[in-house]
Formats: structure tokens, C-alpha cells, sequence
């Protein structure tokens, strides 16, 4: 009974171990199972924070990026704002200036007015006086050879108006020639003020024109590739370009020198294209000679344009535009004539506003006054008669013709704004400094030289160089041969010595060139 009994307490005791361990095992279970749950939901917890700071940066940077845009739009919008606040009150300003030029114009007419009324009124009072005086003499007059003598009223009367006439015509004579001093000493005045105030309001800078342009080299190791092999491409750059280079001891640095400003021009581009190229040889001169050829066309087309902006003269015809570009490389006595023109238009321009007449005409006038010297070395005649022909040729009015053709006084003045011109033309050629008369004869002698010998049959092309001590002379191949050559040579300094007035002498060159050209396929 107690062995059962005792052993009845084993099997209990292992239950309550049994239990106990059980107990324990389901603890520790359930604790590893709580355990990675929170672990779970710290890493849930981690993730989900770690998406709230991933999404307050992605805020962040949007803000950045925003607020950055909103910045760049406001300067963008405030520097706008600025321009067009400058803008306006630039305009503002030259707004203010007209108007204070028209204020100070009205205010001196004005000013002219009213002396002219004071003086008129001063002269009627005077001549009133008189009036008075002379009725009082004769009164006085009257009575005395009625009294003194036994002539008859009418008697008196005649011998009264006699001598009343002659002292009141010498009165009056004196009285006109004040009154004729007077107003020529106004007229005077006033002519030097609107004279004086256009000079003001018109300043340009003008120079002499030069016969000679520096091309700078890199090296001068160039100097030996431009003259090339056995002087092949000097010689065709200057044959091409009828100017003369000049390859001296000038440290990096050709000149180019000829008469010609349009045929320097070329012969400048042409060899600063040339330098920064590189590949110097005849074929490529004469690419580059003539496309720069094509380039100084464009310029005498912007020219033309230009001048015609800046005068405000518009709806001329191309061919005009073209003819004043021409004129950016013509000279007269050192005087660029473009600048010339644009200077007397604005001059004719000023002076017709102050003195009320028709600015446009006298603009326009005076723009195209000198038309004609783009081609007087083509046509026969003084430049003035050219330039109206071909402004009538052109259809421009008949006032603008007049202007043309009378401003050098070839005929006689019909209309105020010829005047004009023709007085802003001496303005502008008798300015200090405006004009140099050495240049302009040394330029028409070359020209002359140049057209003596293109009288000479057979003769393609003729340049003046080395400052009209040699011409040079390219004639047609098929109708002149070798010894042909020898004869128009001879025959060039006999018309040269003839015709022409020279320092020195001038050598006389004739080139024959033949050139024969096939293409291999």
C-alpha cells in the first residue's frame, strides 16, 4: 500500500513537472512569438519613419527647386521691368530734349517777334511825330507867305508842297536806308544763328582718306609664301587687285597701297583671308580676290542703306541706294563724299526746320546733291548735271532734280530748299580740316593715267601703282602678240607724254597672258 502510495506521488510529481515544463515551453514560445512581432513592428515602424524622412526631403527639395524657380522668375521679371523702365525713360528723356530744342526754337522766335513788333511800333510813333512836325511846319509855313507876301492861297499853297515834297523825300531816303540797314543787319544775324545752331546739332568725324591699308602677318615667315615662288603669287594678287603690295623690313606686317579705296578694299580682304587660310597659290587668289570682290558689293549695298537711315530720306530707288554706297569709297579733295552727303543733308535738314520750309525736300536734296561723282568717271559732264539726270532717270520729284543741278550754281535758284543745299554744301566742304587739295589731284592724275591707257586698243585691264610711277597694262591675247605688245608700250608713252603733267617718270608694263584650261575626267 505505501509502495502504490509512493508511487501514486511519482506519477503526480511528473504530472506537475510534466506540466510545469510544458508551461515553461508554451511561455518561451509565445514570448519568441510576441518577441518577433515587435520586432516586426519596429522594422514596419523603421521603414515607415524611414519613408516620412524620404518624403520630407523629396518636400524639401521641391520647395528648394520651387523657391529657386520663384527667385529666377522674379529677377527674370524685375530685370524686364528695369530694361523697360530705362527704356522708357530714355525715351523719356529724348522726348524732353525735342521738345526743350522746339521750347528754345519757339522761345527765340518768340523773342525775334516781339523786337520786330517793338521796333515797328517805335518806327510808326517816329513816323507819326513826323507827321505831326510836318503839318505843323507847313501850318506855320502857310501863314507866314500869307502874311510876308502878296501871293495868292493857291500860290502859297504850290510853293508850300515843293518845299514840303523835298524835305519829306529826303527824310523819307534817309528813314528807308535805316529801315534797309536794319533789316539787313537782322537778316544777317539771323542767317549766322540758323547757320550757327545747325553746326551745333551736326557733328560728324571725318578724315582724310589714306592710299594705303596694313595688313598684319603672323609671322614673318608669311612674307616669303605671299610672294611666293619666284614672285608667282604677288604678282598675280597684284594683277588681280590693280594695287601694290609692299614687302619691306615692317616686322609682321604688308602693306597695301593703291589710289583706288573700292580696289584696296578688295586687295585687303582678300589678303587677310588669304593669311588666315593658309593656302596661298594663284588659283586661290583669285577664289579669294573674287569673292572679296562680292563682299565690298554687300558693303556698298549696307552703305547706301545706312546713309538713307541715318537722313531719314526714304523710298529711293535700289539703284540710288546703290550709287550713294558707291560714294562710301569716292572722294573729293580728302572728303569722303558719303559722309559728305549724309553731313550736308543733315545741315539742309536743320535749316529748313528753322526757317519753316520743307525739311524732307531739302534732306533728300542734299543726300543725293553729290550723285553724280559715283559715276563721273563714267559719263562725260560735271557731276551736278549727272546726278539730276539720273535722279530724273529714277523718277525723284522735280525739286529734288533742281536741288541737284543747281547746288555748284550751274543754274539759277528756283525754290529756297535748292538754296539750302547749295549753302550746306559750302558749310560741310569749308569746314577745317574737311578737305586737302595735294590728295585730290594725285588722285585724278592716276585716274587720267588709267584712262589713257585704256584708250589704247587692245587693252583689257590698267592699274596705276607704286603712287602713279608705273602702269600696268593687261591686254586681250588674241589681239595683240608679242611684238603688238612693244608697239602699244610705245605707243602709251607717247599719249602719256603728251597728255599728262608728271613728276619723274612712269614706267610703262604691258602683260600678255595666255591661259589655256581643261578639266581630266
Amino acid at each position: 500500500m505505501a509502495g502504490l502510495l509512493g508511487l501514486g506521488q511519482d506519477i503526480v510529481l511528473m504530472l506537475v513537472l510534466a506540466l510545469t515544463l510544458a508551461l515553461v515551453i508554451l511561455i518561451l514560445v509565445e514570448s519568441r512569438i510576441t518577441r518577433r512581432n515587435w520586432l516586426r513592428a519596429e522594422q514596419a515602424n523603421a521603414e515607415a519613419q524611414q519613408l516620412l524622412e524620404n518624403a520630407r526631403k523629396e518636400i524639401e527639395s521641391q520647395k528648394k527647386e520651387a523657391l529657386l524657380e520663384a527667385k529666377d522668375e522674379a529677377l527674370r521679371l524685375r530685370n524686364e521691368i528695369e530694361r523697360e523702365h530705362r527704356d522708357r525713360k530714355a525715351e523719356l528723356q529724348r522726348t524732353e530734349r525735342r521738345l526743350l530744342q522746339k521750347e528754345e526754337t519757339l522761345d527765340r522766335r518768340l523773342d525775334g517777334l516781339e523786337k520786330k513788333e517793338k521796333a515797328l511800333a517805335g518806327r510808326e510813333t517816329e513816323l507819326i511825330r513826323h507827321q505831326e512836325e510836318l503839318a505843323s511846319l507847313q501850318e506855320r509855313q502857310r501863314q507866314e507867305l500869307q502874311r510876308v507876301s502878296e501871293l495868292s492861297v493857291e500860290d502859297a499853297r504850290i510853293l508850300l508842297l515843293r518845299q514840303v515834297e523835298e524835305e519829306v523825300r529826303d527824310q523819307a531816303a534817309q528813314l528807308a536806308r535805316r529801315i534797309e540797314d536794319q533789316a539787313r543787319a537782322e537778316a544777317e544775324r539771323r542767317a549766322r544763328d540758323i547757320v550757327t545752331l545747325a553746326i551745333q546739332r551736326c557733328a560728324v568725324d571725318q578724315v582724310v582718306e589714306s592710299t594705303v591699308s596694313v595688313v598684319p602677318l603672323p609671322s614673318d615667315e608669311m612674307k616669303g609664301r605671299v610672294i611666293g615662288r619666284e614672285g608667282r603669287n604677288i604678282r598675280t594678287f597684284e594683277t588681280l587687285t590693280g594695287v601694290d603690295l609692299i614687302i619691306d623690313d615692317t616686322p609682321e606686317a604688308v602693306v597695301v597701297s593703291g589710289f583706288d579705296p573700292v580696289r584696296r578694299e578688295v586687295a585687303r580682304l582678300s589678303l587677310e583671308t588669304l593669311i588666315a587660310d593658309g593656302r596661298i597659290h594663284p588659283a586661290r587668289i583669285e577664289e579669294v580676290v573674287q569673292r572679296a570682290q562680292a563682299e565690298v558689293e554687300e558693303k556698298i549695298q549696307e552703305a547706301g542703306e545706312r546713309a538713307a537711315f541715318e537722313t531719314g530720306v526714304t523710298g529711293l530707288h535700289p539703284e540710288l541706294v546703290r550709287l550713294l554706297g558707291k560714294l562710301r569709297f569716292r572722294s573729293s579733295y580728302g572728303q569722303n563724299v558719303l559722309e559728305h552727303s549724309i553731313e550736308v543733308a543733315h545741315l539742309a535738314g536743320m535749316m529748313a526746320e528753322e526757317l519753316g520750309l520743307n525739311a524732307a525736300i531739302a534732306k533728300r536734296g542734299g543726300l543725293l546733291h553729290d550723285i553724280g561723282k559715283a559715276v563721273d568717271f563714267e559719263v562725260e559732264g560735271p557731276h551736278a548735271a549727272i546726278g539730276a539726270d539720273l535722279a530724273r532717270h529714277y523718277r525723284e520729284p522735280t525739286e529734288i532734280l533742281h536741288a541737284i543741278g543747281a547746288h555748284h550754281e550751274d543754274e539759277q535758284f528756283q525754290s529756297m530748299e535748292a538754296v539750302l543745299v547749295h549753302t550746306a554744301d559750302a558749310i560741310s566742304a569749308a569746314r577745317p580740316g574737311a578737305r586737302g587739295e595735294t590728295l585730290e589731284h594725285y588722285l585724278k592724275r592716276l585716274q587720267k593715267l588709267e584712262e589713257i591707257a585704256d584708250s589704247c586698243a587692245g587693252v583689257d585691264k590698267s592699274y596705276a601703282i607704286q603712287a602713279g610711277r608705273e602702269i600696268r597694262i593687261m591686254v586681250r591675247p588674241d589681239e595683240i602678240d608679242d611684238l603688238g605688245a612693244v608697239r602699244v608700250a610705245k605707243d602709251l608713252v607717247s599719249k602719256i607724254e603728251e597728255e599728262l603733267e608728271y613728276p619723274g617718270q612712269i614706267k610703262v608694263t604691258v602683260i600678255r597672258e595666255t591661259r589655256a584650261v581643261e578639266y581630266a575626267k
